[in-house]
């Protein structure tokens, strides 16, 4: 590694000659240099005058003391450096600049912003000038590592600002994706008569990097050339990015084809912009033309395009990659291998991905994590935390992003203990506010969304993200006004919503049934924030009319938005159907979700349960023999539960759990009661060609019912039932479940593919809507 320097105040020592001084400067110099420097003045006797030595000594002592704590630095150990820090801080060693710069270098190397605000608020408390060179260490790390605002403050104190000053100031506004004040410092920057580098002229290109930025894009190209220098090679590759970004891939090229120059990236960067524009054909072209240049290629160009074809899930050109990457011997590299994993996991291949996996001679974090996260997608919740106890034995240390991992698959399989443990064992480990956040996440969709709000509210930094998996956590449980009130809360803290934000917010508005509020909010998106609805809003707002009883206003909803709606559209039209009876607009969004998804059983379930809500048995019959001769079966609905930190899962009708004999006969004593204060089983749901009695016994053991006669054995009294269901809870189960939380005087809560219901004294959170 390179010495690192230390910046520190100008010393002057008295020499052996009265006559004479000898001005010993400790600024802008190598500490180790220095340091030799110094023992050696010392050894050949030039501090020899009276009273010279004890400030020889002291000196050293400050000299020795910062030379360790850089020393630490040199070796990535910064809680030890920090340590040391505040050890010697307390004594009276003077600490010098340089050794704070060292400091926030690392912390910036391992992006530990708390401790970089600890070595901030030590230079403050030790009476240090933030002068241009701490100021730009300082702007630096807060513009990285997400605290641009804290970045700015800094920027406009500095009164001598440099090219490192504005680089900063403006590479942080455009990697957090503050387009416009990237821009706003860069006009500053010129103002000042200050020439970008290509270093800044690559940040101002990626603050552009989006449709309501291109014509800015554009001039400060323009502005580049016209001022006689050629685009270099690292700036053309920023103008590719810039152009592909905005789908504008024949510009992209045309800048591509004129660079005197070409690099590794400029090529990567053209290569992943076409598998962007889903141009995949153009993609593998110039590749194969990449290769004919006789370029050398490197991990980097195979893990780049590998990840482009995870994220558009190209499979085929995916494998093509594999097979390149085989062909130029980078299989058991972890840089080539983990983006592999990474991308058969996104393609739904996991079976591919772990071949990868358990061939890889090496593994670093990153490769567990993505393993971890393709299983956690998957839905297999358990085997992602399989790897994770795989990880341990192995003796990687986890981070942030493999606990965000974990607590997803927590949170999917619903295992509020483990997830508990694996949160203890998060505190001991990391300090990191994603973190945090996906702990939030995790209690919210486990059922306990009180111990999300306490996670939220101990955050001492919370970003849109934060707020606004709470208010979603808020609005899947059903609890809207608690929803909207964070909303509001969250604006006068200053915080941008996004668009999940504010699918958020119309989910709540739904669940209160608040139309005109919902219309209100839907049309602040673009007149106040700037946000186009997208597809899913549009849901939200179908969802709003749906519940009011709107339906035509709904439908007319659907037919004016400005793309073609999808299944989800049509789907939530036909829920709203289901609840109100109105089988004619039901049975026209029924025909439009089967047109977009052909096979999709619940449609079908969906349609016939209407036609035999209102007697039409015929029509019921008609649409289960559709499916029979296609070949569709209803999915077999799975309803699990935790006890003791076992997770226990059941189907309808399962008799292979070891206590089956008292679960049934919880459940048939709870029939017996809630048909004694008017249950009628609801038979409407059993699609089996059966007699009534049959019907009637398939309904009363369905999943959810056992898992929650499971949970009233094996739960105390006190603690709430929480079931989770893989499908759309039945409406006998969710009669069902409301009688059962009146007779047994306990709260049941069931998660099923939808939403939270919460049942308390015969009431279900949701309204009887879902």
């Amino acid at each position: 590694m390179a010495a690192l320097l230390v910046w520190a105040s100008s010393w002057t020592v008295t020499s052996s000659s009265p006559c004479q001084t000898t001005s010993l400067q400790i600024k802008h110099g190598n500490a180790n240099t220095f340091r030799g420097q110094f023992l050696q003045k010392q050894r050949s006797g030039q501090f020899k005058v009276k009273g010279v030595a004890m400030r020889e000594t002291a000196l050293m002592a400050d000299i020795d003391e910062n030379y360790h704590v850089t020393k630490l630095c040199k070796q990535g150990l910064l809680k030890e450096a920090l340590h040391h820090l505040q050890t010697v801080g307390k004594n009276g060693t003077r600490i010098y600049p340089g050794t704070y710069g060292s400091l926030l270098n690392l912390c910036l190397e391992k992006k530990a912003l708390p401790e970089a605000q600890m070595v901030h608020e030590h230079m403050i408390t030790n009476g240090i000038k933030v002068d241009r060179y701490l100021g730009n260490y300082l702007i630096n790390v807060y513009s990285k590592l997400g605290r641009v605002e804290v970045a700015r403050k800094l920027f406009d104190e500095m009164s001598d600002a440099n090219f490192v000053s504005w680089s900063s100031m403006i590479g942080g506004y455009a990697q957090n994706g503050f387009g416009p004040e990237a821009l706003q410092v860069f006009c500053r920057m010129l103002e000042a008569n200050f020439f970008p580098n290509k270093i800044i002229l690559a940040s101002v290109f990626r603050a552009c990097s989006n449709i309501s930025m291109l014509e800015t894009g554009k001039q400060v190209y323009a502005y580049v050339i016209k001022s006689g220098d050629s685009v270099q090679a690292s700036t053309g590759c920023a103008v590719v990015n810039m152009f592909m970004k905005c789908g504008l891939s024949e510009l992209a090229r045309t800048v591509f084809d004129r660079l005197p120059e070409k690099t590794v990236m400029t090529w990567t960067a053209m290569i992943v912009g076409y598998i962007q524009n889903k141009n995949e054909s153009e993609a593998l072209r110039l590749f194969c033309e990449m290769l004919g240049t006789g370029m050398e290629l490197d991990q980097f160009v195979f893990s780049s395009v590998l990840r482009a074809c995870g994220s558009t899930l190209d499979l085929h050109l995916g494998k093509q990659m594999h097979g390149y990457i085989v062909k130029y011997g980078f299989q058991s590299d972890v840089s080539s291998a983990t983006p592999l994993v990474d991308m058969y996991a996104k393609c739904n291949r996991i079976e591919d991905a772990r071949q990868v996996f358990d061939r890889m001679s090496e593994r670093n974090v990153v490769s567990w994590c993505a393993m971890m996260a393709g299983y956690v997608d998957k839905g297999d919740g358990e085997e992602a935390l399989n790897i994770f106890k795989q990880m341990q034995r192995a003796g990687m240390k986890p981070n942030q992003f493999v606990f965000s991992s974990l607590f997803d698959a927590c949170a999917k399989l619903a295992a509020l203990e483990q997830g508990k443990q694996v949160h203890a064992n998060f505190i001991k480990r990391v300090s990191n506010p994603y973190g945090e956040i996906s702990l939030v996440n995790m209690y919210s969709r486990s059922g306990t969304i009180d111990d999300a709000q306490k996670i939220f509210n101990r955050m001492p930094e919370r970003d849109v993200v934060a707020w606004t998996t709470l208010i979603v956590g808020y609005a899947q449980h059903g609890l809207g006004r608690e929803a909207l009130e964070l909303f509001e809360k969250m604006q006068v803290a200053g915080v941008k919503p996004n668009h999940i934000t504010f699918v958020g917010v119309l989910s709540a508005c739904s669940h209160m049934g608040l139309v005109d509020e919902g219309w209100e909010y839907f049309n602040s998106m673009n007149g106040t924030y700037g946000i186009e609805p997208t597809v899913d809003h549009y849901a939200c707002m179908v969802d709003i009319l749906g519940r009011a009883g709107c339906l035509e206003e709904a439908e007319d909803l659907i037919n004016q938005m400005p793309f073609e709606p999808n299944a989800l559209v049509w789907r939530t039209l036909l829920g709203a159907c289901r609840v109100h009876g109105n089988m004619e607009l039901g049975k026209r969004a029924a025909e439009c979700i089967l047109k977009l998804e052909p096979e999709d059983d619940a449609t079908y379930i969906l349609l016939a349960n209407m036609n035999s809500s209102i007697g039409n048995w015929d029509e019921a019959a008609n649409i289960r023999k559709v499916m029979n001769k296609m070949g569709i079966k209803k999915k077999v609905g799975r309803s699990w539960i935790e006890v003791k930190n076992k997770v226990h899962t059941f189907v309808a009708s399962d008799r292979s759990h070891p206590q089956t004999e008292e679960i049934y006969g919880k459940l048939d004593s709870l029939i017996k009661e809630m048909k004694e204060i008017g249950y009628v089983p609801d038979t409407s749901s059993a699609l089996h060609d059966v007699e009534e009695h049959q019907k009637e016994h398939l309904v009363c053991h369905h999943s959810e019912k056992l898992a929650i006669a499971f949970g009233l054995i094996s739960i105390a009294h006190d603690s709430p039932v929480l079931v989770f269901k893989n499908l759309r809870v039945c409406s006998d189960c969710h009669t069902a479940s409301k009688l059962i939380s009146k007779i047994e005087g306990r709260e049941i809560v069931v998660r099923d593919a939808y939403r939270f219901h919460h049942f308390k004294d015969g009431v279900c959170s949701c309204k009887d809507y879902w």
